[in-house]
């Protein structure tokens, strides 16, 4: 069943079968529910686990954006959500939000996912202790939704530019592995004029002491002097572009990320974000 499929019968009512009576059982032949079991994957029993307090099991999974209430109800009778590595069938199940909550073996967040890209200040922290007294990025998007946001990715301090954020688990994770190192352009401003030697040197990939930095692209900006550089890289190594540059004997004056996967500046101010789009999420998701 998708998580748009509705239910057949519409509305359940916690009586079924209209006026027929109901079966019963000689004394001592009721049946049992058993207790539920991590190896052997049978359902637990509302007696032997169910909570007092938290979110209903239904609400949880609605939440996290899987499917209605009335489906998860469908979903959770099916055997299809383990709590903490049981399965649990029993409608009214409670969780905490502690609890592991796994729907087919895909560990849910109760909290609608929300994405946000912020285009950062020189000079504000992105993680990090605050010692020096410095601003944090978790300021700027204070307003932004009561949910806890996490930035995905790294930008240092004194880098400029945009920085997204979301409670999205999978794509953060997604996003910041290596292999799927995501498509980033920067705007650099050098101390000094960048030599054409060294250009072509960026372009072919610079050795640094935890390896080859790969670069997409790199050229002059357009109309401008030549200490003003573009780069495109899809590296995730730490304080990377400064070390590249510092290899060759450069500085770096100005640090601006100008693209991260498919999104850009554009219409956003420094130090203010934007909700992203349907679309920009689903473009995300595809990188």
């Amino acid at each position: 069943m998708s998580r748009n499929d509705k239910s057949s019968d519409g509305k359940f009512s916690g009586r079924q079968g209209g006026g027929q009576r109901k079966k019963s059982y000689a004394r001592g032949n009721a049946p049992t529910k058993k207790t539920g079991d991590k190896t052997s994957g049978k359902p637990a029993s509302a007696k032997s686990t169910q909570k007092t307090d938290g979110i209903r099991l239904n609400k949880y999974i609605a939440n996290s954006g899987i499917c209605s209430r009335r489906d998860a109800d469908i979903y959770i009778a099916s055997g299809n959500v383990t709590v903490n590595g049981m399965v649990i069938t029993e409608m009214g199940y409670k969780v905490k939000l502690s609890d592991e909550v796994k729907f087919d073996g895909r560990t849910l967040n109760p909290e609608k996912p929300e994405y946000f890209l912020l285009n950062k200040p020189k000079g504000v922290f992105v993680t990090g202790s605050l010692e020096k007294g410095g601003k944090t990025v978790m300021e700027l998007m204070a307003k932004a939704t009561k949910s806890k946001l996490d930035p995905v990715g790294k930008l240092d301090t004194q880098a400029m530019g945009l920085l997204l954020f979301t409670n999205d688990g999978t794509l953060a994770k997604k996003l910041g592995k290596p292999k799927n190192g995501i498509r980033q352009i920067y705007h650099i401003s050098l101390t000094k004029p960048l030599s054409p030697e060294h250009l072509d040197k960026i372009k072919t990939g610079v050795i640094l002491e935890d390896g080859k930095v790969k670069v997409q692209d790199a050229s002059y900006i357009a109309d401008r002097p030549r200490n003003e550089v573009g780069l495109e890289t899809n590296s995730t190594k730490n304080h990377v572009i400064q070390r590249l540059f510092k290899s060759m004997g450069y500085e770096i004056e100005k640090l601006d990320r100008v693209v991260f996967g498919g999104l850009t500046k554009k219409d956003l101010p420094r130090g203010r974000f934007r909700r992203l789009t349907d679309q920009e999420v689903i473009n995300l998701g595809m990188l």
